[in-house]
């Protein structure tokens, strides 16, 4: 080697043993880390979806709610004021599984509560699964599995982001109310049994209820409320934000000659265990089985990230039966609105302040009963669909000579026995034609669509949205018809919903606790923008069918 090139050489060598030894002192330092800084989570989510809560309850009986309840959450968390769902129907089926998959019905598969499938020729409830078991009852109750939800929800997301170690339960009285939150692989879900008053389950999540449901089930909680009936909690002329007791339109319990109060339920006890759906007590009694949840599985408490879905099914069944204006809808809230505040309480005690996030949505609202509308002279009247079916079999058979051409009519769409109209030789396309326009001739009908044409309809392009949305190929019908404001497909008491409108679309999304800012936004949001914002809270991935966006403006 040459002298002159030595300098160079111990220049580099040099330089070598100083990055050499940096790099030995680096690793030596960091050899005692043996896992990554751990992501900050909650220690548990509780998702709370009130079933046919309308957005307007959370200040329609504000100044009779306490503290701790619903103006607990609107004034430490943080209120999406204007959140509407994004598709048509809005039922309670499709309003679970958007608000946990984050996407339609026309990408999760759940048009419905039940929908007509040409393909087997019968109605398919939501959640049936004929290949399980029921688990924790003799009835068939249980024969119910998430089978026909087509993509993951935010809680399945969350089992996968932890290898499968933070827990997930769900729980209400409907069936669908707890499969569609729990997702396809659920710790436990578990929902309400009308033979036995118990909360039950199917194989699907396990082979035997655990302990802790047994021994909650053991109580017989539907008892203890039956024997209570139910009067109003507060002196009924105290009801001023809801119409006088006793209307004609509103629904009946067995054994009543008039809707007033008090409601007599002391008649069930030991018997007729469905009515405990039917009675403000419901939610209370599924808040209590929560309640259980928490302590049986010692959610939050194990050092992983949990999640409680919990859907109040009480709130549907008495606006079903009395309509949104009732007294008994008033005291139904009133009630949630104590027992809320409780709930949460608990959640401080046993979780801890600031170690939850929680969540409160519906999954859809409720029409003005038909009977109000009329003798409030607002728009809004009753329409029977079994009527208007008849009607089209009458006119397709005279014109057409086909029989039964049409299978069913539901969920606002009619559905056309294809077979049956091939085999006539007859033409479908000027069947369809005759139906759309006999339709929009209908009182209480808006407008009606060929949804495979809805491009060349003429209405506004967020109502094409929201029935697109809403079609599924193998499931959805061939024409969807629109209803006049404030009409209902039904002529009995009572009310229901279904509709694009506000009164039917427009629900509360209010988040709190762990991760959230306070505070309210008026910026049009969507259901399907909850499980988005979750997962962003949580730092996993969104589920499978996903098209929402991220309430960044809540994220502390």
């Amino acid at each position: 080697m040459k002298l002159k090139h030595f300098p160079l050489l111990f220049l580099l060598v040099l330089s070598f043993s100083s990055y050499a030894q940096k790099w030995t002192k680096s690793n030596t330092q960091n050899s005692s880390i043996t896992y990554p800084k751990k992501v900050a989570r909650p220690k548990l989510i509780v998702g709370m979806v009130v079933d046919q809560m309308r957005w307007d309850y959370l200040y329609r009986y504000n100044e009779r709610y306490g503290n701790g309840g619903f103006k607990r959450i609107i004034n430490e968390g943080f209120s999406a004021e204007n959140t509407l769902i994004p598709y048509t129907p809005t039922l309670t089926g499709c309003g679970h599984a958007a608000i946990y998959t984050g996407t339609v019905p026309a990408i999760n598969g759940i048009i419905g509560n039940n929908w007509f499938d040409s393909q087997i020729g019968r109605d398919v409830y939501c959640v049936e699964d004929k290949n399980v078991k029921t688990v924790g009852s003799v009835s068939n109750e249980g024969l119910m599995s998430p089978k026909n939800l087509l993509v993951t929800t935010v809680t399945d997301e969350l089992r996968m982001a932890t290898n499968f170690r933070s827990k997930v339960i769900s729980i209400s009285i409907k069936d669908r109310g707890a499969i569609l939150p729990g997702g396809h692989v659920a710790n436990g879900s578990y929902w309400y049994d009308d033979l036995s008053g118990n909360f039950i389950t199917s194989t699907h999540y396990m082979n035997n209820l655990p302990d802790w449901v047994k021994q909650f089930n053991a109580e017989k909680w539907p008892d203890k409320f039956f024997a209570q009936d139910w009067n109003t909690i507060y002196p009924i002329e105290s009801y001023i934000n809801s119409t006088s007791d006793q209307k004609s339109y509103e629904g009946l319990f067995k054994g009543e000659t008039a809707s007033v109060f008090p409601h007599l339920f002391n008649q069930y006890v030991n018997k007729n265990y469905s009515m405990m759906a039917s009675m403000p007590q419901g939610n209370t009694f599924t808040l209590e089985m929560a309640k259980a949840a928490i302590v049986g599985e010692k959610l939050g408490q194990m050092n992983n990230t949990d999640f409680l879905a919990v859907s109040l099914s009480s709130t549907d069944y008495v606006g079903h039966q009395f309509g949104p204006n009732s007294i008994e809808a008033e005291d139904t809230y009133l009630r949630l609105d104590k027992d809320l505040s409780a709930f949460l309480t608990y959640l401080d005690k046993t979780v801890g302040k600031g170690n939850y996030l929680f969540f409160l949505t519906a999954d859809h609202g409720a029409t003005h009963v038909p009977g109000f509308s009329q003798e409030n002279k607002l728009p809004g009247q009753g329409l029977s669909t079994r009527k208007l079916k008849t009607a089209l079999d009458s006119l397709i058979l005279s014109n057409f000579r086909v029989k039964k051409a049409i299978f069913t009519m539901m969920n606002n769409q009619v559905i056309f026995d294809h077979e049956a109209i091939k085999e006539a030789n007859a033409d479908f396309g000027q069947i369809k034609q005759l139906c759309l326009d006999y339709l929009v001739k209908q009182n209480g009908i808006f407008n009606a669509v060929d949804i495979k044409n809805l491009n060349n309809a003429t209405i506004p392009t967020e109502l094409k949205t929201k029935i697109t949305n809403g079609y599924n190929a193998r499931r959805s019908g061939d024409i969807y018809y629109i209803l006049d404001a404030g009409s209902y497909p039904s002529t009995s008491t009572g009310t229901g919903h279904g509709a694009w409108n506000p009164y039917d679309s427009h629900i509360p999304a209010v988040f709190m606790g762990w991760g959230i800012k306070p505070g309210k936004t008026n910026k049009k949001y969507y259901m399907t923008d909850i499980a988005p914002t979750v997962s962003a809270l949580l730092h996993i991935q969104e589920p499978s069918g996903s098209i929402g966006n991220v309430i960044t403006e809540l994220i502390k």
